[in-house]
């Protein structure tokens, strides 16, 4: 094995809380429980996004993009991560590790993406109401959903490749419940300057730039919200829109906390439940949100339901 390279034909072991199997147990059946939420209720919305014709427009169609998004990135995820909760070892293979990696930060930035997108939708049906058909016509979102995930994979490239290259000097042990970028960083056995700022302008470009983008659409739908005199319209308008924030709120608030901040200033522990949260909580919180929050998406499934019987 070549010590100065790294240790690529060998398994990675993921830490945890391997010092502390009782929280590790605790943990484990907390994920299970989070992964079944996710699957059924993001599967459920992307079913009935598709099979109700009432909801056959741009918002659900993006809305269900995010749910199948979330879908892939539970799913990267948390099988693996059960498997070492639950067994005796807490390895993980290098290409197993890489494809974690990859597809962690494609789909992460591709979310980022994708919450911009769905807040300029807001802001075209809130504020342009009139024009909202002829704005936000298919070949443009389908054009946008298209951008966001290719802009994620771009990203991912580029720090994937950057990342993997940095030597680990025969280091294994990765210091995470999954293989992300802070845990796979500090492995490795020197310090790259390149790399730090890379992240950083990608961290502005795919966090900072689609936040301040939805900060400005909602100043604008806070302004026309607030000339709004009918109160079924203006409830209907902080529903769908008091969702979507939500969901930004979560999301954003997490990411934005673990990637943006400098990578020594965060404690083991606290990085570790930082990614349990947006890699569990988000994916599972996402379709409660909306359909808790929706009445459409109630209304489509007792439809289906009924139409069923």
């Amino acid at each position: 094995m070549n010590k100065n390279n790294g240790s690529s034909m060998t398994d990675f072991i993921l830490l945890g809380f391997s010092d502390r199997p009782q929280l590790e147990h605790i943990i484990s059946g907390v994920v299970f429980i989070f992964y079944i939420v996710t699957l059924v209720g993001n599967t459920t919305i992307i079913l009935v996004s598709n099979l109700d014709s009432q909801l056959h427009t741009p918002m659900y169609f993006f809305l269900s993009n995010l749910s199948f998004l979330d879908l892939c990135y539970a799913t990267s995820i948390i099988p693996q991560m059960l498997v070492n909760l639950w067994g005796p070892t807490k390895s993980i293979t290098y290409g197993g590790c890489v494809l974690q990696f990859f597809f962690a930060l494609d789909l992460g930035a591709t979310e980022c993406l994708l919450l911009a997108v769905m807040a300029y939708d807001r802001y075209a049906a809130v504020c342009q109401p009139l024009h909202y058909t002829v704005i936000m016509h298919p070949q443009l979102c389908q054009k946008m959903v298209l951008v966001a995930w290719l802009g994620g994979l771009g990203s991912a490239l580029i720090v994937c490749s950057l990342t993997l290259k940095l030597p680990r000097c025969g280091h294994r042990e990765v210091d995470n419940f999954i293989c992300e970028m802070p845990a796979l960083l500090k492995m490795a056995c020197v310090y790259s300057k390149v790399i730090e700022v890379i992240v950083y302008a990608l961290g502005v470009i795919f966090l900072l730039v689609p936040l301040l983008l939805i900060l400005i659409s909602y100043a604008i739908i806070t302004q026309a919200v607030m000339k709004i005199k009918s109160t079924a319209r203006w409830r209907k308008v902080l529903n769908t829109c008091g969702s979507h924030l939500t969901v930004v709120t979560l999301f954003y608030g997490t990411i934005i906390y673990m990637y943006m901040k400098p990578q020594n200033s965060t404690s083991e522990d606290e990085g570790k439940f930082l990614t349990l949260f947006y890699t569990i909580v988000t994916p599972t919180l996402n379709p409660l949100i909306y359909t808790l929050r929706n009445k459409d998406v109630k209304s489509a499934v007792k439809r289906i339901l009924i139409g069923r019987r």
